[in-house]
Protein backbone atom coordinates (compact mmCIF):
# COMPACT_ATOMS: atom_id res chain seq x y z
CA UNK A 1 0.00 0.00 0.00
CA UNK A 2 1.52 3.55 -0.82
CA UNK A 3 1.07 6.95 0.79
CA UNK A 4 2.02 10.47 0.44
CA UNK A 5 1.65 13.13 2.79
CA UNK A 6 0.62 16.39 2.08
CA UNK A 7 0.91 19.43 3.40
CA UNK A 8 0.88 22.84 1.40
CA UNK A 9 5.51 23.37 2.45
CA UNK A 10 6.12 20.07 3.03
CA UNK A 11 8.38 20.79 5.93
CA UNK A 12 6.66 19.66 9.03
CA UNK A 13 3.28 17.87 9.73
CA UNK A 14 3.87 15.64 6.43
CA UNK A 15 7.59 15.40 7.17
CA UNK A 16 6.78 14.03 10.65
CA UNK A 17 3.60 11.91 9.00
CA UNK A 18 6.31 10.36 6.51
CA UNK A 19 8.74 9.68 9.35
CA UNK A 20 6.18 8.17 11.85
CA UNK A 21 4.61 6.52 9.11
CA UNK A 22 7.95 4.59 8.31
CA UNK A 23 8.72 3.74 11.60
CA UNK A 24 5.37 2.42 12.60
CA UNK A 25 4.24 0.37 9.03
CA UNK A 26 7.79 -0.86 8.14
CA UNK A 27 7.68 -3.30 5.23
CA UNK A 28 5.00 -3.50 2.62
CA UNK A 29 3.96 -0.20 2.70
CA UNK A 30 5.96 2.54 0.93
CA UNK A 31 5.49 6.58 2.22
CA UNK A 32 6.33 9.60 0.99
CA UNK A 33 5.70 13.04 1.78
CA UNK A 34 5.21 16.26 -0.32
CA UNK A 35 3.58 19.86 -0.95
CA UNK A 36 2.17 21.91 -3.32
CA UNK A 37 4.01 24.84 -2.32
CA UNK A 38 7.07 23.19 -1.15
CA UNK A 39 9.68 25.41 1.44
CA UNK A 40 12.71 23.56 -0.01
CA UNK A 41 13.67 22.68 3.83
CA UNK A 42 12.43 20.90 6.68
CA UNK A 43 11.88 22.77 9.74
CA UNK A 44 14.60 21.89 12.26
CA UNK A 45 12.63 21.43 15.32
CA UNK A 46 10.74 18.36 13.03
CA UNK A 47 13.67 16.72 12.71
CA UNK A 48 14.44 17.39 16.19
CA UNK A 49 11.51 15.94 17.58
CA UNK A 50 11.52 12.81 15.23
CA UNK A 51 15.04 11.95 16.93
CA UNK A 52 13.91 12.99 20.49
CA UNK A 53 10.79 10.10 19.97
CA UNK A 54 13.73 7.71 18.53
CA UNK A 55 12.47 7.98 15.10
CA UNK A 56 14.98 7.95 11.60
CA UNK A 57 15.33 11.04 10.34
CA UNK A 58 17.56 10.24 7.16
CA UNK A 59 16.60 11.60 3.87
CA UNK A 60 13.35 13.93 5.12
CA UNK A 61 13.60 16.43 2.38
CA UNK A 62 10.88 19.19 1.36
CA UNK A 63 9.84 18.45 -2.21
CA UNK A 64 7.30 18.92 -4.52
CA UNK A 65 4.38 16.86 -5.89
CA UNK A 66 5.61 17.05 -8.78
CA UNK A 67 8.27 15.02 -8.33
CA UNK A 68 6.25 12.17 -7.56
CA UNK A 69 4.30 11.64 -10.43
CA UNK A 70 5.74 7.90 -11.49
CA UNK A 71 5.13 7.06 -7.46
CA UNK A 72 1.11 6.36 -7.86
CA UNK A 73 -0.06 6.31 -4.16
CA UNK A 74 -3.43 4.34 -3.45
CA UNK A 75 -3.78 7.45 -0.46
CA UNK A 76 -2.87 10.86 -0.30
CA UNK A 77 -3.10 11.93 3.13
CA UNK A 78 -3.55 15.79 3.29
CA UNK A 79 -2.07 16.68 6.75
CA UNK A 80 -2.98 21.10 7.04
CA UNK A 81 -6.22 22.57 5.83
CA UNK A 82 -5.03 24.52 2.76
CA UNK A 83 -3.78 21.12 1.50
CA UNK A 84 -7.31 19.81 1.80
CA UNK A 85 -9.07 22.37 -0.24
CA UNK A 86 -6.75 22.12 -2.93
CA UNK A 87 -7.21 20.27 -6.60
CA UNK A 88 -4.43 17.55 -6.44
CA UNK A 89 -2.44 16.92 -9.76
CA UNK A 90 -4.43 15.06 -12.17
CA UNK A 91 -1.08 12.12 -12.53
CA UNK A 92 -2.76 11.36 -8.80
CA UNK A 93 -5.42 9.31 -10.37
CA UNK A 94 -6.93 6.85 -8.76
CA UNK A 95 -5.15 7.92 -5.48
CA UNK A 96 -8.10 7.82 -2.37
CA UNK A 97 -7.84 11.43 -0.77
CA UNK A 98 -7.96 11.50 2.90
CA UNK A 99 -7.55 14.12 5.25
CA UNK A 100 -5.94 14.14 8.83
CA UNK A 101 -5.86 17.90 9.65
CA UNK A 102 -3.30 18.35 12.54
CA UNK A 103 -1.80 21.57 14.62
CA UNK A 104 1.68 22.65 13.09
CA UNK A 105 4.08 23.08 15.80
CA UNK A 106 5.93 24.77 13.45
CA UNK A 107 3.74 27.88 13.97
CA UNK A 108 4.46 27.97 17.55
CA UNK A 109 7.13 30.00 19.68
CA UNK A 110 10.24 27.35 20.23
CA UNK A 111 10.20 25.85 24.00
CA UNK A 112 8.22 23.75 25.87
CA UNK A 113 4.84 24.72 24.28
CA UNK A 114 6.62 23.43 20.72
CA UNK A 115 7.96 20.81 22.35
CA UNK A 116 4.70 20.00 23.71
CA UNK A 117 3.05 20.31 20.87
CA UNK A 118 5.07 18.30 18.27
CA UNK A 119 4.93 15.13 21.37
CA UNK A 120 0.95 15.50 20.52
CA UNK A 121 1.54 15.26 16.46
CA UNK A 122 3.87 12.66 16.84
CA UNK A 123 1.71 10.73 19.11
CA UNK A 124 -1.41 10.85 16.77
CA UNK A 125 -0.01 10.06 14.12
CA UNK A 126 2.02 6.80 16.08
CA UNK A 127 -1.56 5.84 17.32
CA UNK A 128 -3.51 6.67 13.31
CA UNK A 129 -0.47 4.76 11.80
CA UNK A 130 -0.64 2.22 14.21
CA UNK A 131 -4.71 1.29 13.30
CA UNK A 132 -3.42 1.94 9.45
CA UNK A 133 -1.77 -1.78 10.01
CA UNK A 134 -5.16 -3.29 11.27
CA UNK A 135 -7.11 -2.11 8.35
CA UNK A 136 -8.73 -5.18 6.67
CA UNK A 137 -7.12 -4.86 3.27
CA UNK A 138 -9.70 -6.85 1.51
CA UNK A 139 -12.15 -4.03 1.39
CA UNK A 140 -12.47 -1.73 -1.57
CA UNK A 141 -10.36 0.87 -1.63
CA UNK A 142 -13.45 3.46 -0.64
CA UNK A 143 -14.10 1.42 2.13
CA UNK A 144 -10.09 1.39 3.14
CA UNK A 145 -10.20 5.07 2.19
CA UNK A 146 -13.46 5.60 4.89
CA UNK A 147 -11.86 3.98 7.28
CA UNK A 148 -8.46 6.03 7.26
CA UNK A 149 -10.75 8.99 7.53
CA UNK A 150 -12.50 7.92 10.55
CA UNK A 151 -9.31 7.44 11.97
CA UNK A 152 -8.83 11.47 12.16
CA UNK A 153 -12.32 11.41 14.28
CA UNK A 154 -10.68 8.61 17.03
CA UNK A 155 -7.40 10.26 17.42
Amino acid sequence: MKFLFVCTHNRCRSICAEAVARHVLGGGFEVRSAGSQPAGVVYPGSIAALQQHGIDTANLQSQSWDEFEEFAPDYVVTVCDSAANEACPLWIGEGKKVHWGLKDPSKMPEGEAQDAAFAELIQTLTKRLEAVKTLDTSLTADEIRAQLQSLADVY
